[in-house]
């Protein structure tokens, strides 16, 4: 069972393979997750803006959980499952199934197709910490469910859900400011893009929910040994550099409707170490062998270790 003491690190996050017929290549992502754990990743998780989870059906969702936790375990790693829904029922369903299967963590975010008012907040975390009985509850604190979570909020959640260990801090959420970080850092481990980790690092940031782990774990795995370090000099130089990627992959793919996962897959078929194709489910527009080799030329000129495996 995880304990905050080793759910810690920069977790791979894991792209969806499909078919030619959009169906689940099993085989595929069953590779792709064994790679990631053989390149060093302290643990694998599928879903999120990376693996698609708002483009799963249920019955996809079990294939690709089975098929996670089982690829993750046979490499001695442990495997998270984002289990967000649109509403409450479906979060349950998924994190009870995730929980048959031997998943050891189970991800969630606010349902987001409408804002999930002030009274509900809590009680909604309750219910799917129970549904996910005895697996890590972590949460992804997203402005997409249209909440940003309060450190009271956070800290409520805690003590209705002892289980909740994790904390994902995306852009304009409370984990992000280095005061919120601290004071979820006292009970809670807030994991934040790698690029954030020389701000952060002094306040407590223990991890990543790490996209970069699919297409560069040697540079990923040398950023997470300098913050084990509390080597912040070494981090703030990476970071302007980690910011320009991201500002790049914003014009290059964002700016023309992309999803996040278009960004993610180019960059994994830029570093050749996983399989997933770089077609996405509609209507998200995917990104192209032509982006694959801007981004390529751009790591080329601004940071080569990103194509050093």
């Amino acid at each position: 069972m995880l304990r905050r003491a080793t759910f810690t690190g920069p977790w791979a996050a894991v792209p969806l393979a499909w078919t030619d017929e959009d169906g689940v290549d099993e085989e595929r992502f069953r590779a792709d997750v064994a790679r990631c754990c053989q390149a060093g990743a302290p643990g694998v998780y599928t879903g999120g803006p990376t693996g698609e989870a708002y483009a799963v059906e249920f019955d996809e969702f079990q294939l690709l959980t089975r098929a996670l936790v089982e690829a993750a375990h046979s490499q001695g790693k442990p495997a998270m499952v984002d289990c967000t829904s649109t509403y409450t029922l479906g979060a349950l369903r998924r994190a009870e199934f995730a929980a048959g299967v031997g998943a050891d963590a189970a991800m969630v975010a606010l349902p987001y197709w409408a804002e999930v008012g002030e009274e509900q907040v809590v009680s909604f975390f309750k219910e799917v910490g129970q549904a996910a009985g005895s697996m890590a509850l972590a949460i992804c604190d997203t402005l997409r469910a249209k909440k940003v979570l309060t450190v009271y909020q956070h800290h409520a959640i805690k003590e209705t859900v002892p289980n909740y260990l994790m904390v994902c801090a995306t852009t304009g959420t409370v984990g992000l400011e280095p005061e919120g970080c601290r004071a979820l850092g006292e009970f809670v481990n807030v994991f934040a893009g790698e690029q954030w980790w020389a701000q952060l690092g002094p306040r407590g940031v223990r991890g990543s929910c790490s996209s970069l782990m699919g297409w560069a774990p040697r540079l990923v795995l040398g950023l997470w040994a300098r913050l084990q370090e509390q080597d912040w000099p070494a981090l703030e130089q990476a970071a302007p550099r980690l910011a320009a990627l991201q500002r790049f992959l914003a014009l290059q793919l964002n700016a023309r409707g992309c999803a996040d996962t278009a960004a993610e897959r180019a960059g994994v078929q830029a570093g050749n170490l996983l399989q997933a194709g770089l077609r996405n489910r509609n209507p998200y527009p995917s990104a192209t062998r032509e982006d694959v080799e801007a981004l390529r030329q751009w790591c080329r000129r601004n940071y080569p270790e990103l194509l050093q495996g």
